[in-house]
């Protein structure tokens, strides 16, 4: 089994608009677009589709194959390159509920749609990633549901003494799908192999993928809790892999930003020997229309050609003990900020028309009730007004706590130095407990200049309560940068 390893993404974190694309923000028709570009020009090898929000199209198979029947004949979906479906999941996004139902029964439409033009039965979808995942019984559902009531339905006669459902309108396939399960909060986070161990339970796969979230923890939790938190996990997922004797491959969600993954073209060999095993990065907007193709399609060569190699373990109480007292300090600090972050996040321009998932906030018990936006406009709020999110609760921590980071965390010092790029020490917004920790980290960093100087103006602009040309300084500030947030 071919399994991919460069998923591309349709997080909205790019600065520039794609070429072929009229307008910034990108419609329905335009993705359609999107992943024949990744596929062809790129060399990504999946695409994930997001299956919710008004311009959400159901249809992308049939319509990829018939624009584009040369490239697909020659790569063909499911084999050689790959389209994963991303679902509401009905526990959180009720309003999305129903779009679930409507996703899986596309799929034998779907493969209707492939074996009419490449005559054979492979199935060009037969994967689906649930986001927000809290219990084997979230992830347990999809996939009963599309056997039980996709797919037998096939079975039952229309009415009594009549013909089959398969008999008047044809079979259902595939038979089954992987659900790959999204982890995104620290409970689940930690508790990902358990989770896994009981799904997998009554099931005999060839293998499992797992999605593990790299952005919402590091909004929810802090950048370094967000680190560890993975290595966590990706350290229990390589102990199940080992009890079940089952090839287990994660998935890491990672952005641009040091805060969110700093995977972008330049970065590649870096985030590879962070996260050794991990099997599939994200490829995000940013990384694909920020950066001149050739570097983009150097990037994604590079992590193609990656080997496997297993997770360092590392002391895990330790860790956690950590996190808690890291987190606290975060916490504090976005709490003070919350109100704030809201306020110049309004400005961060859109770059895609639907709107997409809900992210963790959606349910924030976890963090003390505090409304915030996404992870994106989060993090390009924050770089907005000089104060990049990675330096958040870094004066919690002292010399043997980061000696400890270092060690888990291979290249927190790059990440934080590449943040300190865009820190503004002018900024009336940077908390006070801050600044003389930074002092210390600043030593070898040279400030851009141009970036300080924009983000002074929309510092001037906010502390005024003035908005004229704030969203011009916000994407000359994000251009610098080569992400929005």
């Amino acid at each position: 089994m071919n399994i991919p390893k460069c998923m591309s993404t349709q997080h909205p974190d790019n600065v520039n608009t794609p070429f072929f694309s009229e307008e910034s923000e990108l419609s329905g028709e335009d993705e359609i677009q999107e992943a024949y570009y990744v596929f062809s020009h790129l060399s990504c090898d999946e695409q994930m589709w997001d299956c919710e929000g008004k311009e959400v199209d159901n249809y992308v198979v049939k319509k990829l194959i018939t624009k584009y029947p040369s490239f697909f004949t020659a790569k063909r979906l499911g084999r050689d390159i790959f389209l994963t479906l991303r679902v509401p999941n009905p526990s959180v996004e009720i309003v999305e509920a129903k779009i679930l139902l409507e996703t899986l029964e596309s799929i034998p439409r779907s493969f209707d749609a492939a074996k009419m033009f490449f005559k054979d039965d492979l199935p060009p979808i037969f994967e689906v990633i649930l986001p927000m995942v809290t219990s084997a019984k979230s992830i347990n559902r999809i996939y009963r549901y599309y056997v039980n009531f996709v797919v037998d339905k096939q079975h039952m006669p229309v009415s009594n003494s009549d013909i089959t459902i398969a008999e008047w309108v044809g079979g259902f396939k595939p038979e089954k799908i992987n659900v790959i399960p999204l982890f995104e909060d620290m409970k689940r986070l930690i508790d990902c192999d358990n989770i896994l161990r009981e799904y997998l339970s009554d099931k005999d796969f060839d293998y499992q993928r797992v999605f593990l979230a790299r952005s919402d923890p590091a909004m929810n939790y802090g950048l370094i809790s967000a680190v560890i938190l993975n290595k966590l996990a990706l350290l229990n997922l390589q102990s199940l892999s080992e009890e079940l004797k089952l090839p287990i491959y994660p998935i890491i969600g990672v952005g641009s930003p040091p805060f969110r993954g700093n995977l972008n073209p330049l970065n590649v060999d870096n985030v590879i020997a962070e996260y050794p095993s991990v099997q599939t990065f994200t490829i995000q907007s940013a990384f694909k229309y920020d950066y001149p193709p050739d570097q983009v399609i150097q990037g994604v060569r590079k992590i193609k050609e990656k080997q496997i190699k297993p997770t360092k373990s590392f002391d895990s109480v330790k860790a956690l003990s950590l996190i808690s007292k890291y987190f606290r300090e975060y916490h504090k600090q976005i709490q003070r900020l919350a109100d704030l972050i809201n306020k110049v996040s309004h400005f961060i321009p859109n770059r895609r028309k639907r709107k997409l998932h809900i992210g963790l906030f959606g349910y924030s018990r976890s963090v003390g009730g505090i409304k915030l936006p996404r992870a994106i406009p989060f993090t390009a709020a924050l770089y907005s007004i000089g104060l990049p999110p990675e330096l958040l609760a870094i004066n919690s921590l002292d010399d043997k706590d980061l000696e400890f980071v270092e060690e888990v965390y291979v290249n927190f010092r790059s990440d934080l130095k590449e943040a300190l790029k865009y820190y503004n020490p002018d900024s009336p917004f940077i908390p006070d407990e801050l600044r003389p920790c930074l002092k210390a980290f600043l030593s070898d960093v040279q400030i851009c200049e141009e970036h300080k100087r924009i983000t002074d103006q929309i510092n001037k602009l906010v502390s005024n309560n003035k908005t004229e040309g704030l969203k011009e300084y916000i994407l000359q500030a994000a251009s610098l940068r080569r992400f929005l947030g």
